[in-house]
């Protein structure tokens, strides 16, 4: 992956090449990260407006680092900050993965779980003892034990009736 900012001159057309060089100009390349010194948003993303062909529109300065001085990014993909400084801009930093793949990167809510291998009882999560609904993961183990404890309640609760009604009150 290159590191090194590009010759501008190999960039055309002109006004590609002008927002190039005012990217450029509002990174901090002093460091291990290339740290943007421009508007941020409120997670820490560097925003960058590229004015080139009159239509002035934001892009992430991450995602425009990468596609200046790497190339394309693939089509379902998305950039992951491998060393987890939103602000950084440098190319070797960043990588494209799948936004699953980011997500169990990362320290969210939903990646602590995905990494979960056994649920609270200590049954494996693999494949023949879970199963998937509506996004969640469910131990089959505990499901089945959850379901025989309430046909058991169930049950007793039926003989009751039944022996309430069968003997009446005196």
């Amino acid at each position: 992956m290159p590191d090194e900012p590009p010759h501008l001159t190999a960039i055309a057309p002109t006004r590609q090449a002008a927002d190039a060089e005012r990217f450029l100009a509002k990174v901090d390349m002093t460091g291990d990260c290339w740290t943007w010194q421009s508007a941020k948003n409120r997670k820490g993303y560097g925003e960058f407006f590229l004015n080139h062909n009159k239509d002035r529109r934001k892009v992430y300065a991450h995602r425009y680092a990468y596609e200046l001085l790497v190339g394309p990014i693939p089509d379902g993909l998305i950039i992951d900050h491998l060393c987890r400084n939103p602000s950084c801009v440098r190319p070797s930093h960043l990588e494209p993965v799948t936004y699953r793949e980011n997500n169990l990167r990362g320290d969210s809510p939903s990646a602590r779980n995905l990494s979960k291998t056994h649920c609270p009882q200590g049954h494996p999560y693999d494949e023949a003892n879970t199963e998937s609904r509506n996004g969640d993961r469910r131990c089959i183990t505990c499901q089945r034990a959850h379901g025989r404890k309430s046909m058991a309640r169930r049950r007793a609760a039926e003989r009751a009736a039944k022996a309430s009604v069968a003997s009446p009150a005196t």
